[in-house]
């Protein structure tokens, strides 16, 4: 076991005005398997860069050992070539027969190291990858987002496959797999960095408890803040009124003043005084105790929708329903049949490739009175009918088309661009990020770009391809407050076990 210590590490990217990090020091072991917890654009990607020597910095990153990152960048001209002959240019000091065992504990056939890696799936990509990765045990590892894009099959195997192992930072979303994989968590808070024994769910417990105890303090030093400024300035009101009778008074008035009463007034109000003095120093402690209190809560605020109400309780209707491209072999499945009704949530599942993006498109298709897709023509065969007249707001699993500026995206879209800044504020957009350029922001955030473009369109049934990629715990947790308290029609394709759990009606399995 070996530590890795980070002392005042300061970071900023060229041209940006905020800092990432700010003198953060935080001690960690390289037999962990740590969860990397924080809001999009607080720096998780940041911090796995800075570790690997990708970046210049202040402050210190001491440590013995070596590091390896996830996933491995695959330039086009090599999406040809197959993993065995990329695991040279990976990590060039591994053995075949290292990532073989590797391979076998992600059930993985060694067939698909031969294969050209375009050819592959997502599941297989990051499978084989995460082989190469665990195939020298002397690193500590730097995991960025294994899940994304992967079915429930192929997560449940990452899932267990990192279970079994230790020794890396893990950066994801997803709360099952941090739940089930890690034993320690590092978080990025607002202000701060924590390391916590334990998992999502049990960091999670201790914030909330933490959050309300802070709470509750604030609120007791801000009652006592006041409770003392209001003695303060009875007691400041009293001194300045005995010190203007110090001098002067009419003896037919007050026959029983005298000028020897003067000194006796004169020592009333200096204690006065000096009670007033103590009332400000009492104060100035309250406010440097509650100084910070509130610094690393999250506040999640409530999210609102418009949805409308369809006239026909049926909105969407399968029956017998096959999907087949154009040149393809066979459809992508046959006898499919499902309806979507007014405030239902159906979630689509199966494994990748099984045709649930394509449904959606096929509902896009009938809705927009389209029978061509852009790309490649798709043969509907059975029944799908679409109510008529219906509105759709689309959020697409596809984010590499956002550029330019929020205020173009906003007019090109008809939005209302004060409603749709307001959203992205709540989903913890800060200012500065409105006037950068969309194509400068994580993957995260170009995902809120697109839920906050839905939520602010009213619409009849909202249909969302993997919304949650990318999009941090706190947000998901509102989006899921969001979707339970107004209930709108959806039709949604996720591999979020939580989210699924929280706010689906009706899970329809693709044959």
């Amino acid at each position: 076991m070996a530590q890795i210590q980070v002392s005042d590490l300061t970071f900023s990217y060229e041209g940006s005005p905020d800092e990432v990090f700010e003198n953060a020091s935080f001690t960690i072991d390289t037999d962990w398997k740590l969860g990397l917890i924080g809001r999009n654009g607080k720096g998780k990607t940041t911090l796995l860069n800075l570790l690997m020597g990708r970046y210049e910095y202040k402050g210190s990153i001491s440590t013995s050992t070596r590091f390896d990152y996830f996933p491995y960048h695959v330039t086009e001209k090599e999406m040809g070539k197959n993993a065995a002959e990329l695991m040279g240019v990976w990590k060039p000091m591994i053995e075949m027969w290292q990532v073989m065992i590797q391979m076998n504990g992600l059930k993985m056939d060694p067939e698909c190291l031969y294969r050209p890696f375009d050819t592959l799936s997502f599941g297989e990509r990051t499978r084989v990858m995460l082989a190469v990765l665990f195939a020298d045990e002397n690193e500590f590892l730097l995991i960025d987002e294994p899940t994304n894009h992967l079915d429930s099959g192929a997560r449940d195997i990452v899932k267990e496959f990192l279970a079994s192992k230790k020794g890396f930072i893990l950066v994801s979303h997803d709360r099952d797999l941090l739940d089930h994989v890690c034993d320690h968590v590092l978080v990025l808070n607002r202000q701060t960095i924590e390391v916590q024994t334990g998992n999502f769910s049990s960091w999670w417990e201790n914030k909330e408890k933490q959050d309300a105890f802070k709470q509750a303090e604030n609120e007791k030093h801000l009652k006592e803040i006041g409770k003392l400024k209001e003695a303060a300035d009875r007691s400041g009101r009293w001194a300045d009124k005995n010190e203007s009778t110090k001098i002067g008074f009419d003896p037919l008035k007050e026959p029983e003043r005298n000028i020897s009463t003067r000194s006796y007034i004169g020592a009333k109000t200096k204690k006065m005084q000096a009670r007033v003095k103590s009332y400000e120093m009492r104060i100035d402690r309250e406010i440097e105790e509650k100084e910070g209190l509130l610094q690393d809560i999250e506040k999640v605020k409530d999210l609102k929708i418009q949805p409308l109400k369809y006239h026909k309780e049926v909105l969407i209707i399968a029956y017998d329903l096959s999907l087949m491209y154009d040149g393809a072999d066979e459809p992508l499945f046959t006898g499919l049949r499902f309806q979507v009704k007014n405030g239902a949530r159906i979630f689509l599942s199966g494994g990748n490739g099984c045709g649930k993006s394509s449904i959606i498109k096929a509902v896009l298709q009938r809705v927009n009175d389209s029978n061509k897709d852009p790309d490649k023509k798709l043969t509907i065969s059975g029944t799908l009918d679409a109510g008529s007249g219906m509105i759709i707001s689309y959020v697409s699993q596809d984010t590499s088309f956002l550029s330019g500026s929020l205020h173009k995206f906003n007019e090109d879209r008809g939005l209302d661009e004060s409603l749709f800044l307001a959203v992205l504020r709540q989903l913890d957009f800060t200012r500065e990020q409105f006037v950068r350029n969309m194509e400068d922001y994580s993957e995260g955030q170009k995902k809120k770009v697109l839920i906050a473009a839905s939520l602010i369109t009213p619409a009849h049934l909202y249909i969302w391809d993997e919304p949650l990629n990318y999009i941090d715990v706190f947000s998901r947790i509102q989006i899921e407050k969001l979707i339970t308290e107004y209930s709108p029609t959806m039709l949604l394709v996720d591999h979020d076990v939580r989210f699924r759990e929280k706010v689906a009606t009706e899970v329809i399995e693709i044959p």
